[in-house]
């Protein structure tokens, strides 16, 4: 028996979610603006909650395929969840292997964002290699604007932001609203570090991709990211020599 989708809640509904989110899990900032050292809730608890305030059908997870945490553990409470890719077309094989592996072995339906052009098509329009010469309007057009148009669809979004990853995200709030895209944003994962993933990992089976075992912390597009050495935070591989270090997307 089909059912008809019911309509997206409005922007002042899903502040006021968002809000009292962060009230219920205790991740607001502080009055200086940092994050509550202690007092917030469980990575568990915050997938709890979205799943007690959302229609399934309405909330995606957004993952780079460095890894399968977020996926895994969301799909425990929300089997079948909508798992956005963003396919740039410049990613490592690595990443395309390991979003076969997650998409084969986790009750996730992955589903590949693109963008409107093609690699080679963006190249005879804008020019080649535009990773090179401008490489915020390639990660615009590849992936902040398919990924704004993805998430009109959905009322709340799940990150695997972490607060470890480098100084642009150490005050990143366990759930608020985004402003960008319109919709409640869940950053269940924001006080865990790179062990603390690797180690969930080979505990629970979960793909994770070979570059991280060969230095490379944070997976981006290939051209852009490279290995990092010893002591550099995990992104710094991301843009690296150039005044870059997000794609905007959590900024």
């Amino acid at each position: 028996m089909s059912t008809t989708p019911t309509a997206l809640r409005d922007e002042r509904t899903l502040r006021g979610l968002a809000a009292e989110g962060a009230t219920a899990l205790r991740a607001a900032l502080d009055a200086e603006g940092r994050v509550p050292a202690a007092g917030e809730a469980s990575t568990e608890e915050a997938i709890r909650w979205v799943a007690e305030h959302f229609d399934p059908a309405k909330v995606a997870v957004a993952c780079s395929m460095a890894d399968a945490v977020l996926p895994a553990l969301v799909a425990e409470h929300l089997p079948g969840v909508d798992v956005l890719f963003l396919e740039t077309g410049y990613h490592f094989p690595e990443t395309i292997g390991t979003r076969d592996a997650v998409a084969h072995m986790l009750d996730i339906t992955v589903v590949d964002v693109l963008p409107e052009l093609t690699v080679a098509e963006q190249d005879a329009t804008i020019g080649t290699d535009l990773f090179a010469t401008d490489p915020a309007r390639c990660c615009a057009i590849r992936k902040m604007d398919p990924l704004k148009q993805a998430l009109s669809g959905y009322e709340v979004w799940f990150t695997g932001v972490r607060r470890d990853e480098s100084w642009t995200r150490t005050n990143a709030p366990m759930v608020a609203f985004d402003e960008t895209h319109g919709l409640v944003k869940v950053n269940p994962m924001v006080r865990w570090s790179l062990d603390d993933l690797l180690g969930w990992s080979q505990e629970h089976g979960v793909p994770v991709n070979p570059l991280m075992s060969e230095g490379y912390p944070s997976i981006g597009c290939a051209p852009c990211t490279r290995p990092v050495t010893p002591g550099e935070d995990p992104r710094a591989g991301r843009w690296a020599g150039k005044d870059k270090t997000e794609c905007g997307i959590h900024l």
